[in-house]
């Protein structure tokens, strides 16, 4: 019995110890990241910080908010979240729901539609031609309308909604409710693990974009925090922002250390979602597990 309890300690020590060094090597990069972004910037060329911050600074932090471009970003990244999630979700659940009734003429003929979406897609050019057939081109519903439906996620909402009993259903239905009164009033609201995990997954994919940006919006006024984070790091925009804060801040800043200050500002709000969903994400992740 006590070789056995060393055993277990032995197992729980190294089972620690790997989950310790995978989070460490998961987590450390955001930390060097964040600790170089709160540090003077012509001190943090010379290296060395690792740990902790040398020269404390949040000039690196007011020259990005100082540009107006970031704001504008950050409400159309806000409202295109907020938009396209809240429809994705009624619009995704609302298909499923329709799919889960017995009798549905046409049943098998949607399912095999919508099944061939997950496997084949039109690809990038026959895509952006038909965005731009549509009119969708360099607007703001170029986030929302493509992205309205994912059938995979029809499919997750489909098992949770076989589970709830049908006799509630059918009790509404003897009350002279609707078929979207019971969707609105009874299945939705009971449907909360798996509307979070779809929430999440939809949410993040939203806020974390930047290719919609990039090729279906050339109006500045129109691209997201990712697109105008993009357009910092891939075309070297630093340096114009960086020289545009030269005179408030003189040579505290450099366009490394505007790009560490642009990645927190543009990852922190999509973590801080994470806690209110975590409750929620593990049944929501058992339920996406099977697609019988």
């Amino acid at each position: 019995m006590k070789k056995k309890l060393l055993q277990i300690k032995a197992f729980d020590v190294i089972n620690i110890s790997i989950m310790c060094f995978i989070c460490f090597i998961m987590i450390y990069p955001f930390y060097f990241v964040f600790i170089n972004s709160i540090n003077d910037g012509y001190d943090a060329m010379k290296g060395g910080i690792y740990w902790w911050p040398r020269v404390f600074s949040i000039n690196n932090y007011i020259a990005v908010f100082h540009n107006s471009g970031l704001a504008r970003a950050f409400l159309v990244t806000i409202a295109r979240t907020f938009i396209a999630t809240t429809l994705h979700i009624f619009f995704s659940a609302m298909v499923a729901f329709g799919l889960c009734k017995q009798g549905l003429i046409g049943k098998k003929i949607y399912m095999m539609l919508g099944i061939i979406t997950l496997f084949f897609n039109g690809g990038l050019i026959p895509t952006f031609l038909l965005i731009n057939s549509l009119g969708l081109y360099n607007k703001f519903i170029v986030y929302i309308i493509p992205t309205m439906l994912n059938f995979i996620n029809v499919i997750i909402f489909m098992n949770f909604f076989k589970q709830l009993p049908i006799a509630l259903e059918e009790s509404a239905v003897v009350d002279g409710a609707s078929d979207f009164r019971i969707f609105t009033r009874i299945i939705l609201p009971l449907s909360k693990p798996v509307l979070a995990t779809i929430v999440l997954f939809v949410g993040v994919y939203h806020w974390n974009d930047y290719f919609m940006g990039v090729v279906y919006v050339s109006d500045d006024a129109l691209r997201p925090i990712q697109t105008f984070f993009y357009k910092i790091v891939a075309e070297n925009a630093t340096q114009a922002l960086q020289h545009q804060s030269m005179g408030a801040f003189g040579k505290k800043i450099t366009s490394q250390s505007i790009k560490y200050a642009t990645m927190i500002i543009a990852t922190l709000p999509i973590i801080c979602v994470y806690p209110f969903l975590q409750k929620y994400f593990v049944k929501g992740m058992l339920i996406g597990s099977i697609k019988s």
